[in-house]
């Protein structure tokens, strides 16, 4: 067994006591103050240099190698989702209405074993470690924080990593993609202003409803007809607003929605096909259509040779490990806005447990993880700190 992954199993007790007793107290993004206390106290006993509240709630931990070389930082995000628990765990959450229902509790056991790994390997590293454990993924806008509260200065990380434990596959797999990785996601919201009247006199009104089911179905046709088969996109309306009683054509209909692209030109295409659309349709229903976009992400786009770097590393651990290096994913990521401004790699590690009947995906009541995976992930992440920090010094 290597070597790394072998301490890491050593470690292994620790690692699950770690996730599990995130996983009973999870917190929403923002509001990850028991988290963030448990990492930095963790992160100071094991010899870190520690700043918290980074980003509101996030910390960085400094780790100097005993040999020059450059900076890389390794990424793990910390919060909860929204969701009543139904996994019948007996680490469930206690927190009525919050669950980890995503996996961020095994990124944050998987950073701190990875945190001790370093520190035994302290005077070998080519360079400084930089662990950063960032609050609100889940749309709130963590890592915007961070980077807005300095995380990428003093020092100026050369390259950065992060992984994702992965659900709809078991252990023993992992996808490292060198380019377009997870998708870029916007919110869109549209509103649909007719004429309203009586439900029986239809006539008498520009119905917002009919005009709005005729966008739906003509916003469908964007990524069936304007993108290419060769290219990816999604289009999904989420939500309808509208009406007040069963007998009253109301003035006015809101949608809303999100949009998911890989490609700056594809963005680019389906956000003016989705203006001309949402305007041109409306209008010759006789109504007025409006259209507001709202960018979430970019989309994660990893760097060709630290990708390398990363899937050697996984070879080197793991030979036996699967590794898909096409993988692509709609699902968005805010670590690409960490790898907007720094070179990098994002990744996916199998985390289903093996029996598929039993295994609930992301964001599911339901979600668990088969907890082998975790000493897994973190030598995996570490060999693959080493790897780029030797071939960047």
């Amino acid at each position: 067994m290597h070597p790394i992954l072998a301490r890491a199993h050593e470690l292994k007790a620790k690692t699950i006591g770690w996730r599990r007793d995130l996983h009973t107290n999870p917190e929403l993004g923002f509001q990850e103050v028991r988290t963030a206390g448990l990492v930095a106290a963790e992160l100071e006993r094991l010899g870190y240099s520690v700043t918290r509240g980074v980003g509101k709630t996030g910390v960085v931990g400094l780790l100097q190698g005993g040999k020059p070389g450059p900076c890389v930082l390794l990424r793990f995000d910390m919060d909860a989702l929204p969701l009543q628990e139904e996994s019948g765990a007996e680490y469930s959450s206690v927190n009525a209405g919050v669950m980890h229902a995503c996996g961020h509790d095994g990124h944050v056991a998987i950073g701190l074993t990875a945190a001790a790994l370093l520190t035994e390997l302290q005077p070998t590293l080519n360079g400084t470690i930089k662990l950063v454990f960032q609050p609100a993924e889940e749309g709130l806008g963590g890592a915007a924080a961070m980077i807005q509260d300095g995380v990428l200065n003093e020092p100026t990380p050369l390259a950065a990593l992060g992984l994702h434990l992965w659900n709809e596959h078991p252990v023993g797999w992992a996808a490292v993609t060198p380019g377009p990785f997870m998708a870029g996601a916007d919110m869109f919201k549209v509103k649909i202003t007719g004429k309203g009247g009586h439900g029986a006199m239809p006539h008498l009104t520009f119905d917002p409803v009919l005009a709005a089911a005729q966008v739906i179905t003509a916003l469908q046709s964007i990524t069936a007809r304007n993108v290419s088969p060769f290219e990816s996109a999604v289009v999904s309306v989420t939500q309808i607003k509208a009406g007040t009683s069963f007998n009253i054509i109301p003035a006015e209909v809101e949608l809303a929605g999100t949009v998911r692209t890989f490609k700056p030109e594809i963005h680019d295409l389906v956000q003016a096909r989705m203006r001309n659309l949402v305007e041109s349709v409306s209008l010759g229903m006789g109504c007025q259509g409006e259209i507001q976009f709202v960018e979430y992400t970019p989309p994660v786009v990893n760097a060709p040779e630290i990708t390398r770097l990363v899937q050697q590393a996984l070879q080197q651990v793991a030979p036996e490990i699967q590794v898909n290096s096409d993988e692509l994913s709609s699902v968005s990521e805010d670590m690409a806005l960490f790898l907007e401004k720094v070179p990098g790699c994002f990744f996916f590690i199998g985390s289903g447990v093996a029996d598929a009947t039993k295994r609930f995906g992301h964001h599911h009541p339901k979600f668990d993880i088969d907890e082998e995976v975790l000493p897994l992930a973190a030598a995996i992440i570490t060999q693959a700190a080493i790897n780029v920090m030797r071939a960047t010094s």
